[in-house]
């Protein structure tokens, strides 16, 4: 793996890091400055995602079209300039909640386009034979992100409030864009030639991962399993601020929890990657989100054990993620053509992340009427059928071409 790949590594971390502390100051922002509902977080969640739904398999297209280098750097640099808007409007006394709503909607876009030409870049700069260990060092940057983020997140809205904490991640995508930038790996503009109508374009991406003997029932439980994390990570924050009043500190020492876990996954899934392959890699992960949110449902959070199930909840989730993570990013890079990469990325993930505009207000409405203990249980029972659907499918014995 040489500099290229490094420098986009390196890109990748910096913005992760800061965009750990801006979910948690829009948390915190939303839920204590704005008395945000459960419903109305759900709405803003939404509307974050709600650009995957509309344009995810046009964008898949216009990566596969252009160079991938460009639009990564200017979609980071695009973000870093949004974010700057937040702490101004809350200067002016004039953020409210449908004002972060119509914010996240571009927002949103510029981030469909950044990552879905993220995963097409990556085969670009990476033989295919190193493609799990780039994956891997990329998943223990998200996790290193994840663990230290959300503490220092709470430090930081803390002291100087969660307006200006967005601030830092603002400057994290600026320096991330500078760094992809930089890269000098030749990169081949896509052939003219090879372009056909966008319909027909469009056609191809979605035949190939949804006729896939293996990718269609991995992208089909996949799309599944973000419906329940949509409501799960919508309750999160009213859960861990009004229910178990850890405050905004409990509440990034809990997120940085599922970090720790991820660390523990990552190095789990690497191992059985190698012993039952991908497919029963990722399978065996999706197994333990269940049993994450079944244990926040089931266990009241009082006293001393609001912290033990919050953290608990928390850490068992990020040990679900980072067993899958690399196993599924390598997998999903390694069976698709370099001419569909954009297609196939933006078709799995418009169609994720567009189904958290259902999930999203779904946890806020559940949580809301029911309570938030009920909804995670919902949440629950979601993340089983998605691993059951999973297990009873062919993709749990795929593997990774030799």
């Amino acid at each position: 793996m040489g500099g290229g790949f490094g420098r986009v590594w390196a890109a990748a971390t910096v913005s992760g890091f800061g965009s750990y502390v801006t979910g948690l100051a829009l948390s915190v922002l939303l839920v204590v400055t704005l008395s945000a509902s459960a419903t109305e977080l759900g709405v803003v969640g939404a509307a974050q995602w709600l650009p995957y739904l509309l344009f995810g398999l046009l964008a898949g297209v216009f990566i596969d079209r252009h160079r991938r280098r460009g639009l990564i750097a200017a979609t980071e640099i695009g973000r870093g300039l949004l974010l700057l808007a937040i702490p101004i409007l809350a200067a002016l006394g004039l953020l409210r909640v449908w004002v972060v709503v119509v914010f996240l909607l571009p927002f949103g876009a510029l981030s469909l386009l950044g990552t879905a030409a993220n995963q097409a870049y990556l085969p670009r700069l990476v033989p295919a034979a190193d493609l799990t260990r780039a994956n891997a060092a990329l998943e223990r940057s998200g996790i290193a992100a994840q663990t230290v983020g959300p503490a220092l997140a709470g430090g930081l809205v803390r002291i100087i409030g969660a307006p200006l904490a967005v601030l830092v991640d603002a400057a994290s995508y600026l320096v991330s864009g500078a760094l992809v930038a930089s890269v000098r790996t030749p990169e081949p503009a896509p052939d003219r030639a090879r372009r056909r109508r966008i319909r027909t374009e469009l056609a191809e991406g979605l035949s190939f991962v949804y006729r896939h003997r293996t990718l269609a029932p991995y992208a089909l439980g996949t799309h599944v399993w973000f419906v329940a994390t949509a409501m799960a990570s919508t309750l999160w924050a009213p859960y861990v601020l009004r229910q178990a009043g850890l405050g905004s500190v409990g509440l990034g020492i809990t997120l940085a929890a599922a970090g720790v876990g991820g660390v523990v996954g990552n190095t789990l899934g690497v191992r059985l990657g190698g012993r039952i392959g991908a497919g029963g890699t990722v399978v065996v992960g999706r197994w333990v989100s269940p049993v994450a949110f079944g244990l926040v449902a089931l266990v009241p959070p009082t006293g001393a054990l609001g912290w033990v199930v919050a953290v608990a909840g928390q850490a068992l989730f990020g040990l679900g993620m980072g067993i899958d993570g690399p196993m599924e990013s390598a997998y999903r890079q390694t069976v698709t053509p370099d001419a569909l990469q954009g297609r196939m990325n933006a078709t799995i993930r418009s169609t994720n992340w567009g189904l958290r505009t259902v999930g999203a207000p779904l946890g806020g409405v559940l949580g809301d009427h029911l309570g938030y203990r009920p909804a995670f249980a919902v949440a629950a029972a979601v993340y089983v059928a998605a691993a059951l659907a999973m297990t009873l499918s062919p993709y749990r014995t795929a593997r990774l071409p030799s």
